[in-house]
């Protein structure tokens, strides 16, 4: 994506030639920046994808699924922090991208989805491959257009981006009628937009020198204060101010999953990520704190446990860009509306004019404690488990990797041994939690950095709601890799079967019940993904023998184009620590009932 738009158009209105209505959507874009669109054509889009193949500037890739594009666009967004471009036509190639911008809602993530839609005059009449899109989308947007006049197109298209990227980021659909597509006239491209909702200090808010103040008087006052940060640091790019005065300060640091990556990992003060699976010392140090400051963060159910129980004593601020975030899930007795950047940044300031680091060894001492009794661990003595894969991947890659993920066990081993130091390094789909999510965004985050390695750590049942879109990485040359934990089972699903239902199997086994694929029973392993991965005229191995995995991770690595390592592993690990529906941090489940 392009950062300096101003390079290539000039800060007034621009008068374009005459041209169809898709034309001036595709010179909207280009205006934007966009350089990649992931698009699926058809009836009601065609006229868009014509346009397409003008563009000197946009490249356009073809996902074999709405979806599969969506997430792309998803991973895209990711990995950049710029709004990427998702495409569909009308009726079912609309609906196919509703789970991407749920996603992308859950998390924060800035999208723009463009569909076509039936012409205008067979709108609300139950046309061929109509549905009222606009409406459909609403609960899960910032917001979405119906463009029905053609001369609003590039207005629509630089308001979209906008909304989408400032502020708290999100989704923007564009529903764009056939007519308006064809429609020949000549565009007015504007070079700013009136938008009173999303301009100035509505969408960067500023706290108060006198609430910041406020946070360094309690925190030189504490005893056992924890910084909790979330998705909101990495959205706001504010990860620099947040090492910053977490070393001002001498806070210990715990992360959400969104926030992984916010504060390196390996920094003595860090706590790692806390929640259902999180570290036992975030958990223990966040519910025992006497002052907790959130920054970025919306106090997740995942992460709370029992809200009632979460912090019990502690003094908390809320610093949010969202102030509808305030209260919402956790009442706090200091709320803050702010861009987090800005209040990060300038709490440094504060602390750097007035302020006394506060001595916290014996809460660090208790913290360390916790850390070096209770770490990440897994049985080494049996068969290759997920865990002891995702960490050979870490040793193997250096940390360096951007990493995807499905959704499941393998998502929380890979938080838990892919040490995370960097943000934008771990893709997941979090707020939501879709299943198919990895490969599609692997696919886009290479695109986005063709020079980086890119891993999709996967499950047999995730990868198999997305493969079609190994063949999007084969012909499009994207050498994004994927490593296959394959256990036959919705693992996840199975662990709170074998927790909560007295390990009754309610359709959670992937392959033939009586006869399960295992280590030990390889003939019975299904389906081959190999086999899959070659029909698509992808590379791909399996291993299942721990002599096997180091090689095999770095041929991997090494090979020139998509692969896919399928590691065969049993199916009776279980994630652990693991905080239950309902429970608090003291209620920690650290080893297997």
């Amino acid at each position: 994506m392009k950062t300096d738009k101003a390079i290539d158009f000039p800060e007034q209105d621009e008068i374009g030639p005459e041209m169809k209505g898709a034309d001036v959507l595709v010179a909207s874009l280009e205006r934007e920046g966009v350089d990649v669109v992931y698009a699926y054509p058809g009836g009601a889009s065609m006229e868009l994808h014509q346009a397409l193949t003008k563009s000197k500037k946009i490249r356009t890739i073809l996902p074999r699924f709405e979806q599969g594009g969506g997430f792309m666009a998803h991973g895209h967004a990711r990995a950049t922090g710029k709004a990427s471009v998702c495409m569909a036509t009308s009726g079912p190639g609309a609906t196919n991208l509703v789970t991407c911008i749920a996603d992308a809602f859950m998390d924060s993530i800035p999208l723009v989805a463009i569909t076509g839609q039936v012409y205008q005059q067979f709108i609300g009449k139950a046309a061929f491959q109509e549905t009222d899109f606009y409406g459909m989308t609403l609960p899960i947007v910032k917001h979405s257009y119906l463009v029905l006049d053609k001369e609003d197109l590039p207005r629509v298209v630089k308001e979209a981006f906008h909304i989408a990227q400032t502020g708290r980021p999100g989704p923007v659909v564009i529903d764009i009628p056939k007519d308006v597509q064809q429609a020949i006239f000549q565009p007015t491209f504007p070079a700013s937009i009136n938008l009173p909702g999303y301009a100035g200090d509505v969408t960067h808010p500023k706290a108060t020198d006198e609430s910041l103040t406020t946070v360094l008087d309690l925190i030189a006052q504490a005893k056992r204060p924890v910084l909790y940060v979330g998705g909101g640091i990495i959205s706001g790019q504010a990860h620099l101010e947040l090492r910053e005065f977490a070393e001002l300060t001498g806070l210990p640091v715990a992360s959400t999953l969104m926030g992984l990556g916010a504060f390196d990992a390996q920094h003595p003060q860090s706590l790692y990520w806390f929640g259902m699976h999180g570290t036992v010392a975030g958990n223990w140090a966040v519910c025992d704190s006497d002052l907790l400051i959130c920054a970025g963060a919306r106090f997740d159910d995942r992460i709370t446990g029992k809200v009632e129980k979460f912090a019990p004593d502690a003094e908390i601020v809320h610093i949010d860009i969202d102030v509808s975030e305030h209260h919402k899930n956790k009442r706090v007795a200091h709320p803050i509306h702010s861009d987090v950047k800005y209040a990060l940044g300038r709490l440094c300031e504060l602390a750097k004019e007035d302020f006394k680091q506060p001595d916290l060894s014996e809460w660090f001492a208790i913290i360390n404690g916790w850390k070096e009794e209770y770490p990440f661990e897994y049985d080494k003595t049996g068969h290759i488990t997920q865990q002891e894969a995702i960490e050979a991947l870490y040793e193997e890659t250096n940390g360096e990797a951007i990493i995807t993920t499905g959704v499941g066990q393998h998502q929380m081993w890979a938080a838990q041994f892919y040490q995370f130091r960097e943000p934008r390094t771990y893709i997941s789909s979090l707020g939501l939690g879709t299943m198919g999510f990895g490969l599609p965004a692997a696919i886009g985050a290479k695109v986005a950095f063709p020079d980086k390695l890119v891993v999709n750590i996967d499950g047999d049942g995730c990868f198999l709601m997305n493969v079609q879109e190994l063949a999007t990485a084969k012909i499009e040359k994207i050498n994004a890799k994927t490593i296959i934990l394959n256990n036959q089972h919705l693992g996840m699903v199975v662990q709170w079967e074998d927790l909560m239902y007295e390990s009754v199997r309610g359709q959670t086994i992937l392959c033939d019940k009586d006869n399960i694929g295992s280590p030990d029973n390889l003939e019975a392993l299904y389906p081959d993904f190999i086999k899959i991965a070659e029909g698509f005229g992808v590379a791909g191995r399996r291993v299942f023998k721990r002599e096997d995995l180091r090689e095999a991770i770095r041929e991997m690595i090494e090979f020139d184009g998509p692969y896919v390592l399928e590691v065969v592993v049993p199916h009776t690990e279980h994630v652990l620590p693991m905080i239950k529906q309902g429970m608090s941090a003291k209620e920690i489940l650290i080893k297997s009932e």
